[in-house]
């Protein structure tokens, strides 16, 4: 055991592994097109039909909204991703390499998660920004509404969108390592942020105010939101719970991983 790598050698490791695989770099860039490409489509096409909406949708408008629309579509490239960086191993076999080499098994979750989380971040902040301010430029070419990041209520809605989509990232990851299978993480992440929520919508209206707002997808539209409901979080709150529910997936899932047999 005291010739096992350090932590951070073995997140050395796993950022090389991460970076030298093909399918990194088609994630990443489906991340891009579906965040600032969904972003151009969705702002273009408001701008084209502006003149046709009613009074009452003007008024509603949001521009920050609207120009990262694309992050709900980019939400489960990411968990993909977060999943594969774990079950990709499962399916080659080489899942057994690497925990002979790192036989401590916390130290090789927590360098994987070390690994998504600084990836992610920093691409997913770029990502979203880039997103805005290119809605932000199509807004203002049309002569609609727009907004700029010198409001803070702004910045921090865009630094949030990066934000939720991180902690996704890092929740697909858990339920890769509780799950194990590619196929089944994915199935049961869709099912948490798209099927419960249409689930939840069949139920009694008492019941959807209690349990609509803890639900991912909607936790990460309050941490977007500049204007809280009465049936929702505020911005804090949200984030707050989404990442408790991050840390006690991927808890689970090193848990999980230290009992097991690869």
């Amino acid at each position: 055991m005291s010739d096992s790598p350090t932590l951070v050698d073995t997140t050395r490791s796993e950022m090389l592994k991460f970076r030298t695989v093909r399918a990194t770099f088609i994630g990443l860039a489906t991340l891009v097109v579906l965040t600032i490409g969904l972003a151009v489509l969705i702002t273009i096409v408001i701008r084209t039909n502006w003149n046709q909406r009613s009074l009452a949708d003007k008024l509603a408008f949001d521009p920050v909204a609207t120009s990262l629309a694309g992050i709900f579509f980019a939400q489960f490239a990411v968990g993909v991703m977060g999943a594969r960086f774990i079950t990709a191993e499962y399916a080659s076999g080489a899942i057994r390499t690497t925990l002979t080499a790192v036989p401590r098994r916390v130290h090789l979750v927590l360098a994987k998660a070390i690994v998504l989380l600084v990836t992610f971040f920093v691409v997913s902040e770029a990502v979203v920004f880039a997103a805005f301010i290119t809605g932000q430029s199509i807004y203002r070419s049309g002569h609609l509404p727009s907004v700029s990041l010198a409001d803070s209520t702004v910045l921090r809605a865009v630094i949030m969108a990066g934000i939720y989509l991180t902690l996704l990232t890092l929740i697909g990851f858990g339920l890769g390592l509780i799950l194990r299978t590619t196929s089944v993480t994915i199935s049961v992440y869709v099912t948490i942020l798209l099927i419960i929520p249409i689930i939840v919508n069949f139920l009694p209206s008492s019941w959807q105010d209690h349990i609509t707002k803890y639900l991912p997808s909607n936790l990460g539209e309050s941490m977007l939101s500049q204007t809280p409901s009465v049936r929702s979080f505020a911005w804090g709150t949200a984030a707050l719970l989404l990442a408790i529910y991050c840390a006690v997936i991927v808890a689970v899932g090193a848990v999980t991983l230290v009992r097991r047999d690869a």
